[in-house]
C-alpha cells in the first residue's frame, strides 16, 4: 500500500476542523497508520519547505507552520497520494472546487488548512522528517476488502 503525509496545519487545528478532515479521509477508505499533535520545530519546518528556500514567501511559510500545533498523519491506501491531493483541492482555496477540503474550509493561500505530499519521493522524505519507523503502525482494516476488492 502507498503511504503519504497529511498535515492539518495550525489554522485547521485552531478552527476545530481536525475531526471533519480525518472523517473525510476515513470515509474515502484510507487508513491512518500514524498520527500525532505536534508544534513543528523550525528545524523540521526548514527541511519540509527546503525547496522553497529563497522564495519571497519562504519565511511566511516557516512562521505559519511553526506558530501553533499541527496534526501530522501518515495515511495509507491504494493511490492515496493522488487521492488525498484531490480531496485537499488546489493550493489556492479560491480555485479549489467546492467539496474539497480547501474549497470548503479555506479562503487564502497562506492559510489553506492542509498539506499533502505531491509524489512518492516527497512522501517518503516528508514522512521520515516527522515520524520514526516505530511510530507507523502496520495493520489491516476489516473494511479493506470492501474498499479495494478481494
Amino acid at each position: 500500500m502507498e503511504k503519504t503525509l497529511l498535515i492539518i496545519k495550525p489554522d485547521g487545528v485552531q478552527r476545530g476542523l481536525v475531526g471533519r478532515i480525518l472523517a473525510r479521509v476515513e470515509k474515502k477508505g484510507f487508513k491512518i497508520s500514524a498520527m500525532k499533535l505536534e508544534k513543528i520545530s523550525k528545524e523540521k519546518a526548514e527541511v519540509h519547505y527546503a525547496e522553497h528556500k529563497g522564495k519571497g514567501f519562504y519565511l511566511e511559510l516557516l512562521e505559519f507552520i511553526t506558530s501553533s500545533p499541527c496534526v501530522l498523519a501518515v495515511i495509507e491506501g491504494k493511490n492515496v497520494i493522488e487521492g488525498l491531493r484531490k480531496m485537499a483541492g488546489k493550493t489556492n482555496p479560491l480555485e479549489a472546487d467546492i467539496g474539497t477540503i480547501r474549497g470548503d474550509f479555506a479562503v487564502v493561500v497562506s492559510q489553506n488548512i492542509v498539506h499533502t505530499s505531491d509524489g512518492i519521493e516527497s512522501s517518503k522524505r516528508e514522512i521520515e522528517n516527522f515520524f520514526k519507523n516505530e511510530e507507523i503502525q502496520e495493520h489491516i482494516l476489516c473494511t479493506e476488502q470492501w474498499t479495494y476488492g478481494r
